[in-house]
Parts: structure tokens; C-alpha cells; sequence
């Protein structure tokens, strides 16, 4: 399975971006799916995650209300709109699939494939 996101770049504080994360290779239907952060001198960090049926998403508190998980089925790719970005949003965001459904839906061990990454700089 291959994972590439896209969509990061420069934004204002408080303005909008849209991730895309499209993946090939595998059954994409059946996993579920999250993205993570690391901005720099941090570890990486959870942000969001959608279960395989769409139906169950779970996100970070400092992300709640700002930002959606979805995903397309038909376009076998996952998103993640961000609204009112904020400085502290600045990171690279990596997008994750887990073919198993693990519970620990925020823990990096449960996804299997990984992308390499997109930057996201909040910035005046």
C-alpha cells in the first residue's frame, strides 16, 4: 500500500487548508485511516482518524471544531479540512492506514503504511 499526501503549504492564521492523502495498492475500503502531525524539535502526534466504514471519527482536543476527517471510497483517498489554523498547527502532517481496525485508533503502532508527508506553515 502507498500513501502520498498533498495539499500543505503557506496560510494566514485563521484561514483554511485542504489535505488529501490518495492511496493505492490495497483495499482502502476496509481501513481505517488517521492523520498525524510533527511539527519540529516534537514527536509525532495524532490528529485525526476515520473508521473503515466512515462512520466513527475521533480527533485531537486541540483540533476539535476546526478540523474534519473524511474519506472517498470511489477516489480511495482520505482528507482532512482545516479551518481557523492556527501558528501551533505549523507541522508536517502524515497520513496512516491501519488495515486492522485497531482501537488504539491515536497510537503510531497501529498503522501499518505511512506517507511521507506534507508541510503546513501557519504564518503572518
Amino acid at each position: 500500500v502507498q500513501l502520498q499526501a498533498s495539499g500543505g503549504g503557506l496560510v494566514q492564521p485563521g484561514g483554511s487548508l485542504r489535505l488529501s492523502c490518495a492511496a493505492s495498492g490495497g483495499t482502502f475500503s476496509r481501513y481505517q485511516m488517521a492523520w498525524f502531525r510533527q511539527a519540529p524539535g516534537r514527536e509525532r502526534e495524532f490528529v485525526a482518524s476515520i473508521s473503515w466504514s466512515g462512520a466513527s471519527t475521533n480527533y485531537v482536543d486541540s483540533v476539535k471544531a476546526r478540523f474534519t476527517i473524511s474519506k472517498d471510497d470511489a477516489k480511495n483517498t482520505v482528507y482532512l479540512q482545516m479551518n481557523s489554523l492556527k501558528p501551533e498547527d505549523t507541522a508536517v502532517y502524515y497520513c496512516a492506514a491501519d488495515p486492522w481496525g485497531n482501537s488504539k485508533y491515536d497510537t503510531l503502532g497501529s498503522y501499518h503504511y505511512w506517507g511521507l508527508g506534507t508541510l503546513v506553515t501557519v504564518s503572518s
